[in-house]
């Protein structure tokens, strides 16, 4: 073994550290003495067979002890097993989690190799392949009882023949370098092969999902997902079988490796004048020193690739990581937002979104922002937001550097509505409150929130009120329509300026409200946003005409920015846009 192979084992025991002290004693425990058993069973069986040592009744009842002692560690063993690998597990689980939740951006996240490392990382198998470091933890544990067993065997063996015990241990341990051998050749290609495999996945998830199968089934494109599936399926694992071939072929080979030592043993036995407990005992101590475990090497590999891939995950995160010192605290009151000269572009892309913008939010203001698709309305929200970093420019807020302030802090003083909202299978309640979810709940600023939102009608006709919960996969829960979904989000965004946040921001948020409705919550919006300021982007122009400000973004700048009234009034590319859309909207009506 390796010095970096052996670092690596250890470093897995280490997360026994997790399991607690008494689950871990338990554990080792019944695993040294469970170890020991083949050893006492070859005694016991010898000396029954061979009648000495004792009366009859007493040997049998010894023997019966010993094999009685090894199927109740078994039973007692497997229940602590599994506590100790759901703990490895979880623990493993949350520190991948963490990982992820506490990167300043999610720039990081977004590369296909990244998302490769996830699933290998976050310890939920989904093929033979894919392993968690709990059983790969135990199975080091296990090698421990597997030694000790072997150390017993060995004594009984010696005691025959002294060169017995090496030759069947240097037998079983080229048997267990081979089944890692194994184990290797599956894992690299394997690894060649994640990226179809996501793929298949993504196709497989949307056969079975309530969102995707309406469209499958409308378009009639069910089958044709099942193809796609399987044909990402069968550039995911064509390369596994002849690998697998060759592997049933080496096994062919390992035949000798397992019965030439094992004949000698047997022959040295029976060479003649050897007593039958003597050759009871050693026929016993090498049957159970000898095999080698596969599987146990299998999760070995598993658990240490998982390992392997967090450990580059950690790497990845870390070395795309913007620096965050938070040296600065963030605005006590209504801030003034400026974007000087801000340039920005997806990663690897090679377009610019935003080109050298300027642009000021003032304290307290209405500020409509506008343009065609693509012309980086979201994204300038996701640079307010630090999901992004600039690529040139910077972001300031009363003057200091939202990288000074740090990510964290800042997003206390916002809160923001996304285009494509986060809908949470819990309650209302819970998903109105999770627009804050860094304070205690506040159920008066939760009622006041749903009543500027408008929810309060829909609150009223739900089975239980605030605790319905918002699916119909949970227990009583219901599911609402895209508008109702809206106004939840509106009232979570809500819930945030009342309970600390300074900054609104709404993302598109009345697409699926109708035209009376929408009206409704934006003068409630108006008249109750108190002093927090409010940035408002929307494809219908008729929501921003009531804007303090309305600016229109085009070609990565600032096109044009002024009041609607002021914006008709010069007859560019604003007025352009809101006459036409009114023509369309009275030809409708």
């Amino acid at each position: 073994m390796s010095r970096r192979a052996l670092a690596e084992r250890i470093a897995l025991l280490k997360r026994l550290r997790c399991v607690g002290t008494g689950l871990l004693a338990g554990l080792i425990l019944s695993t040294l003495v469970a170890g020991l058993v083949p050893a006492a069973t070859a005694v016991t069986f010898g000396a029954l067979v061979g009648g000495v040592a004792g009366p009859a009744m007493t040997l049998l009842l010894a023997y019966l002890t010993v094999v009685l002692l090894g199927h109740v560690l078994t039973t007692v063993r497997e229940p602590l097993a599994y506590l100790a690998r759901m703990r490895i597990d979880g623990a493993h689980r949350a520190e991948v989690a963490r990982l992820a939740a506490t990167s300043t951006t999610i720039g990081g996240l977004e590369g296909a190799g990244v998302q490769a490392l996830i699933r290998q990382a976050r310890a939920d198998p989904e093929s033979f392949m894919d392993g968690t470091p709990g059983p790969g933890t135990l199975a080091q544990v296990d090698i421990l009882g597997r030694l000790t067993g072997i150390a017993g065997a060995a004594v009984v063996l010696a005691a025959f023949r002294w060169w017995l015990a090496p030759l069947l241990a240097v037998a079983a341990a080229g048997l267990q370098g081979l089944a890692q051998l194994e184990g290797r050749n599956w894992r690299r290609v394997w690894t060649g092969v994640l990226v179809p495999s996501q793929r298949a996945d993504v196709w497989s998830e949307a056969l079975v999902s309530p969102g995707e199968g309406k469209d499958l089934r409308i378009f009639g494109a069910a089958g044709w997902a099942v193809e796609q599936s399987q044909g990402y399926l069968r550039s995911a694992f064509d390369p596994m079988w002849p690998v697998g071939r060759r592997i049933l072929v080496r096994q062919l080979c390992e035949i000798p490796l397992l019965f030439v030592p094992l004949a000698i043993a047997y022959l040295a036995v029976a060479g003649g004048g050897v007593p039958v407990a003597t050759a009871a005992a050693v026929f016993a101590a090498a049957m159970s020193i000898y095999p080698a475990d596969a599987h146990q090497a299998h999760q070995t590999i598993n658990a240490l690739t998982c390992v392997r891939a967090y450990d580059q995950l950690r790497a990845e995160l870390t070395s795309a990581a913007t620096t965050d010192p938070a040296v600065a605290e963030p605005p006590a009151g209504v801030p003034r937002i400026r974007f000087d000269d801000v340039s920005f572009g997806y990663p690897g892309t090679g377009r610019t979104v935003l080109d050298r913008l300027d642009l000021e939010i003032r304290p307290g203001e209405l500020l409509g922002i506008v343009g065609l698709n693509g012309a980086g309305k979201s994204t300038l929200i996701k640079l307010l937001a630090r999901l992004y970093e600039p690529t040139a420019g910077r972001i300031t807020a009363d003057g200091t550097d939202l990288a000074a302030i740090g990510a964290e802090a800042w997003r206390q003083r916002i809160s923001i509505v996304f285009q494509d909202f986060v809908r949470y299978h819990l309650s209302a309640a819970d998903n109105v409150a999770l627009g804050n979810a860094a304070v205690p709940r506040d159920d008066a600023a939760l009622a006041a929130a749903a009543r500027d939102a408008g929810l309060t009608d829909v609150l009223a006709r739900l089975p239980d009120g605030w605790q319905t919960p918002l699916a119909r996969a949970r227990t009583g829960g219901v599911d609402l329509s895209g508008g109702q979904w809206q106004q939840v989000v509106l009232a979570r965004a809500l819930y945030a300026v009342r309970t600390g946040a300074r900054v609104l921001v709404l993302d598109e948020p009345t697409a699926h409200l109708d035209v009376r409705t929408e009206f409704a919550v934006f003068e409630r919006l108006a008249a109750h946003r108190g002093d927090a300021t409010v940035v408002l982007i929307s494809h219908r122009l008729s929501t921003v005409r009531q804007a303090d400000r309305i600016v229109l973004l085009g070609d990565g700048r600032i096109a044009e920015s002024g009041s609607h009234d002021e914006l008709m009034a010069r007859r560019g590319r604003y007025a352009e846009m809101f006459t036409t859309q009114a023509q369309r909207f009275q030809e409708s009506a």
